[in-house]
């Protein structure tokens, strides 16, 4: 009896400490500083943000969380998510809440964004997704929030092919993945890195089969936890990770 009973409690036990909440911390990679940040899409409240209830653009960080006070949650973990017009809207395809924004764009262009291959962020009610454009045009996935942006920066275990170790193009940068076993993996330098870098800490550190860049020089994270509270001018879309407040 008492075995069946210690048996009981110690899987209550595993179960309890195997959920890990969503968190932030600080990873060191090639001699480089990022900040890294994960949600698990089955157990956490992910989710795209654009406009607030009255359709205004939220733009700051501080507006979000005044935002999502009055659904009663407060923030986990927030950053720009994804490329953006200078009257913010979206650059490609943008979804929310189920709701089609901005249509997605498969063509070659200027800029990072038309870097391909280039990709979408997939959000679905217990999972995430990182799909190539063109995979996602050929066979759209069913998204509750989706953002495009660009370039890939792992792309089914390998780099983006047109990343050059020795680029002198460095940024501070964000990006986004998907490891193995499903959690959502975001990232941002706290210096400025090149391409190639970027595109290895998801690859050889974070162990994402596939990781997409998200923006460059106007990155930033919002991670209260951790002290965290990066300003600038407002942005278009947000990716943000939620709980209920205290």
């Amino acid at each position: 009896m008492y075995a069946a009973i210690w048996i009981a409690i110690s899987l209550s036990l595993l179960a309890a400490t195997s959920a890990v909440a969503a968190d932030c911390r600080p990873v060191e990679f090639k001699d480089m500083a990022f900040t890294v940040c994960e949600a698990d899409p089955d157990s956490d409240d992910i989710r795209l943000v654009l406009d607030d209830p009255d359709g205004t653009k939220i733009g700051t960080f501080d507006r979000l969380a005044d935002v999502l006070a009055q659904e009663g949650r407060e923030i986990v973990f927030a950053m720009n998510a994804g490329m953006y017009h200078p009257d913010r809207r979206p650059v490609g395809l943008y979804i929310e809440d189920g709701e089609q924004v901005a249509r997605l764009v498969t063509r070659t262009g200027p800029g990072n964004f038309g870097l391909l291959p280039n990709g979408v962020l997939c959000l679905k009610e217990t999972a995430a997704r990182i799909v190539e454009s063109r995979e996602f045009a050929s066979d759209p996935p069913d998204c509750m929030g989706a953002t495009q942006s660009g370039p890939m920066l792992v792309i089914n275990g390998d780099l983006h092919p047109r990343f050059l170790p020795e680029s002198r193009s460095r940024f501070i940068r964000n990006g986004v993945g998907v490891a193995e076993d499903g959690r959502l993996i975001a990232a941002i330098s706290d210096q400025p890195v090149n391409f190639h870098d970027f595109g290895q800490l998801f690859k050889d550190h974070l162990g994402t089969p596939n990781a997409l860049f998200l923006d460059g020089n106007i990155s930033r994270l919002f991670a209260p936890d951790i002290d965290r509270h990066d300003i600038g001018f407002p942005m278009g879309p947000m990716l943000v990770v939620t709980r209920p407040a205290n």
